[in-house]
């Protein structure tokens, strides 16, 4: 430690000894990583065709609100994942990070994103970001979270919206098929994250957090994950239906909601801590391979349109 640092340190100033990494950890890569490749998704099979700078700019700028909403997420909850083994790594509880900094860093990330996606690509996009980084911050996280067992069914629509932002990056407008990539997110959010309660039901009661198991109990929350399988399953199909994706992506998509329905029975009928860790592993195989399989479908289908013309 230099002289100066102990100075500083004598007079009760606190010296931040966080690494870029540890920012890197607070935008919670993984769901931004998620958020980033549906909102693309949503953007690509939009109609029309948009300028690929613009582009670019459209999706840097909905990452980084993602990230944003997941800095200000950590912040705020930095009291229950100190008490969560899944989370007590966190930077915040860890003590890498302190809370003002990721107060800070948060705001103006969420500032950033909004003002870059509204003046370089367009308000519509741009007050769909600043509404969905709202409702996962102040509508998920500080109310819903810790005040009802139905925290991720409601809350699941923070993290339904990118498509929608998308779509209306290259738009400036909320089409129905939009919509209908907004649902098949909003239909896996809960038994994507009830799964992952169940194998985790330990963390969410110290933490006092009233999530599915451990308020209506494991065989409910079982049986509410196999009525959301059976309403997922068809709405995955739905492109198809509406008329946005070829039969293709029809077959491959009643293929996988059929195996997310197969998953969730086997969950049904076993209460083996091991079936719920298969469902929530396929739950995130799922969601990637619809989406994946609709972009694939989609640029197939343009490049054999442009080759006709």
């Amino acid at each position: 430690m230099s002289a100066q640092e102990s100075g500083l340190k004598d007079t009760g100033i606190q010296i931040s000894e966080a690494t870029a990494s540890d920012f890197f950890a607070l935008l919670k890569p993984r769901v931004m990583a998620l958020a980033v490749f549906t909102a693309f998704v949503g953007l690509m099979v939009a109609p029309g065709a948009m300028n690929p700078v613009i582009a670019v700019i459209a999706i840097g700028a909905i990452a980084v609100g993602a990230g944003a909403a997941g800095a200000l997420n950590m912040w705020y909850d930095a009291d229950i994942d100190a008490l969560m083994s899944r989370t007590s790594k966190r930077p915040i509880p860890s003590g890498r990070v302190t809370p003002g900094e990721a107060l800070g860093f948060g705001l103006v990330l969420s500032a950033l994103s909004v003002m870059t996606l509204g003046v370089l690509v367009g308000w519509p996009a741009a007050s769909l970001l600043a509404f969905t980084i709202f409702f996962y911050v102040v509508i998920y996280t500080m109310w819903l979270k810790r005040s009802t067992p139905q925290n991720i069914v409601i809350g699941g629509a923070a993290g339904a919206l990118p498509p929608v932002i998308g779509w209306a990056a290259a738009t400036d407008a909320i089409g129905v098929e939009s919509l209908v990539l907004f649902l098949i997110i909003f239909l896996w959010t809960p038994p994507h994250f009830w799964a992952l309660a169940l194998f985790k039901i330990g963390d969410y009661a110290a933490a006092g957090i009233p999530m599915m198991p451990n308020v209506a109990g494991q065989a409910s929350t079982r049986k509410q994950i196999f009525a959301y399988s059976l309403i997922l399953a068809p709405i995955g199909v739905l492109p198809w239906a509406v008329g946005f994706a070829s039969g293709l992506y029809g077959i491959v998509s009643a293929a996988l909601g059929a195996g997310f329905i197969w998953h969730a029975w086997r969950l049904l009928v076993d209460n083996e801590m091991k079936r719920a860790k298969a469902l929530f592993a396929y739950s995130i195989l799922y969601l990637f391979a619809i989406f994946a399989v609709l972009l694939a479908d989609t640029i197939a289908v343009r490049a054999v349109m442009s080759v006709g013309n």
